[in-house]
């Protein structure tokens, strides 16, 4: 499967949130199929860490493009895929996969046997998939952490619906992308 290259990155975070969904997330010996995304923005959107401007936590937002955004919430490390040019501040949140590969290695990292609940939810996807702070910064095209073009026969109608987990103003932002019908979204 071929590495999607820096310029697919570079676009707007609304473009590459839709397109990523069918585009294989892989960690280590672990991979799924992404089926939920959620775009960032910057000073334009209430939900975004770069709402107020570039902090040293949301500094990774700003580029470059294709790069890792990995930070804590609750208990388990978000992923996030930089995107804009250099300096515009755009993230698009990995909210789900269908898990494809390294499926007893996830399932020891989740303890469950449900293979539905393996990665449906973007903690319970960083889980499985072994993704910590380390892995902030990272280029997503490997070796380790890299997004590849999905399969040739996925296919699946995408759905546009609002950002979970949110409140406000934020919340009423039809910003999340996803698989439509699909038992792995959350």
């Amino acid at each position: 499967m071929r590495t999607l290259p820096p310029s697919f990155y570079k676009k707007t975070t609304h473009w590459v949130a839709r397109r990523l969904i069918g585009c294989v997330l892989r960690h280590g010996k672990t991979a799924g199929i992404i089926v939920e995304t959620e775009a960032y923005t910057g000073e334009d959107d209430p939900g975004s860490h770069a709402y107020r401007g570039r902090k040293t936590r949301n500094a990774p937002m700003f580029g470059p493009a294709g790069r890792a955004y990995v930070y804590q919430c609750h208990i388990w490390p978000l992923l996030n895929v930089v995107t804009e040019r250099e300096g515009t501040p755009g993230a698009v949140l990995i909210r789900a996969l269908i898990p494809t590969e390294g499926l007893a290695i996830m399932r020891k990292r989740r303890k469950t046997e449900k293979d539905r609940d393996l990665t449906r939810g973007p903690g319970r996807l960083t889980q499985a998939l072994g993704i910590t702070l380390r892995d902030n910064r990272k280029d997503l095209r490997g070796p380790g952490l890299r997004i590849v073009k999905g399969p040739k026969g996925f296919k699946c109608r995408i759905a546009r619906t609002t950002r979970i987990g949110l409140k406000g103003p934020a919340a009423k932002l039809p910003w999340r992308y996803h698989a439509a019908n699909c038992p792995f979204v959350s």
